[in-house]
């Protein structure tokens, strides 16, 4: 895909701060540490476009950003938030499952860390984005950290802690950004579909 314009919009806590246009919702999801931020900024070939912070579950708000005036990447706060009150986790909760009901998602991304067995929190965010009906990719971050053996060997662990049937699962680094076409074309072709079907 050849990315012409990646914009920031908006951040939200609500559906009435959601852009209030039809335009399909690429969503990105993953545990607080796991490099979402980092991911969309190399995705975009931006370096701040989405805020990296040193101490991870920073984000606290829905964040839109505009691809080609096309489509939408949405941010979701990260999960395993650390240092947050049972409070806030609830909030935080509400907010996300008020978004996820949104029709406008075409894809929903969950990043997971290549090096880690998922944990129940990953295993209830990917089952929460099945249950919702949107297709989902699940991207493995940090690839450059382990030889090529051992990531058969964790690809194999995560495939079958999630049980996956016929997901897409690409182990990305941002580093070497490999794979990076081949998530773009998923992405693109996600966007694409969702303009056919409304």
């Amino acid at each position: 895909m050849i990315l012409r314009s990646a914009n920031f919009i908006t951040s939200a806590v609500s559906k009435n701060d959601y852009p209030n246009d039809n335009l399909p919702h690429i969503v990105f999801s993953g545990r607080s540490n796991v490099g979402k931020s980092s991911f969309i900024n190399s995705l975009l070939n931006q370096k701040n476009i989405a805020r990296v912070s040193q101490t991870p579950g920073k984000t606290r708000l829905i964040n839109f950003f505009l691809i080609n005036e096309s489509f939408y990447f949405v941010d979701i706060p990260g999960y395993g938030y650390a240092n947050v009150s049972k409070k806030e986790i609830e909030k935080f909760a509400e907010m996300i499952d008020e978004y996820l009901s949104n029709p406008q998602i075409a894809l929903g991304v969950l990043l997971l860390d290549i090096r880690r067995t998922p944990n129940a929190d990953d295993l209830l965010m990917y089952e929460y984005f099945k249950s919702t009906g949107f297709n989902v990719l699940i991207i493995l971050t940090k690839a450059d950290k382990l030889s090529n053996n051992q990531r058969i060997k964790q690809i194999k662990i995560i495939k079958k802690e999630l049980n996956l049937t016929n997901e897409n699962l690409i182990a990305y680094s941002t580093k070497t950004k490999e794979n990076q076409e081949q998530i773009w074309n998923l992405i693109e072709r996600a966007a694409y579909n969702s303009y056919e079907s409304n």
